[in-house]
């Protein structure tokens, strides 16, 4: 296949989302500019109780306006390693906290420069009450193994690919 060649990039939006412009000659010699999400990276948990409940946080999503059951995670800070943002997302959406383990990493989109960072965490144990950033207000919600392999066919999940990614890890497909 023939490369793609950059001729340049412009800010297109810079709010709470940032897209950028990336302008490109394509293989057939035609240009094209492609609209780009600027995101940072995310680190996302699959975390099991000793009795392999799924912990799972329900919240509001603006984007489908609706509640949706999904796996604990967030941003990776600045200066944050992956790993310490798993651990900090875990225990502050959920209050729980575990064994943690590296699952492996995904690009989100192909027009994202996200990299989603995918944790299991097992034999999680409540150790406080959860703590949300401002503007959030997860509720926590224990599913069996059974129950969240549906959830995550059901296409009502954000997180298919780290929820995907933590049962091959676990051998669990």
């Amino acid at each position: 296949m023939a490369p793609w060649k950059k001729l340049g990039e412009r800010m297109l939006y810079d709010g709470y989302r940032s897209v950028l412009g990336r302008r490109y000659i394509l293989p057939n010699g035609s240009e094209r500019e492609l609209e780009i999400k600027l995101e940072g990276p995310t680190a996302v948990v699959l975390a099991l109780t000793p009795e392999d409940d799924v912990l799972l946080v329900r919240e509001f999503r603006p984007g489908v306006e609706e509640e949706l059951l999904e796996l604990p995670g967030g941003a990776v800070d600045e200066g944050e390693e992956p790993f310490e943002a798993a651990r900090r997302e875990l225990l502050e959406e959920t209050g729980y906290g575990g064994e943690l383990e590296y699952a492996g990493a995904m690009v989100d989109c192909a027009y994202s420069t996200r990299i989603r960072h995918t944790f299991v965490a097992r034999g999680c144990v409540k150790l406080q009450e959860p703590t949300p950033d401002e503007g959030e207000s997860p509720e926590l919600e224990l599913v069996s193994l059974g129950e969240f392999r549906k959830h995550l066919r059901s296409g009502r999940l954000t997180d298919v690919g780290p929820g995907y990614l933590a049962l091959d890890y676990l051998a669990l497909l």
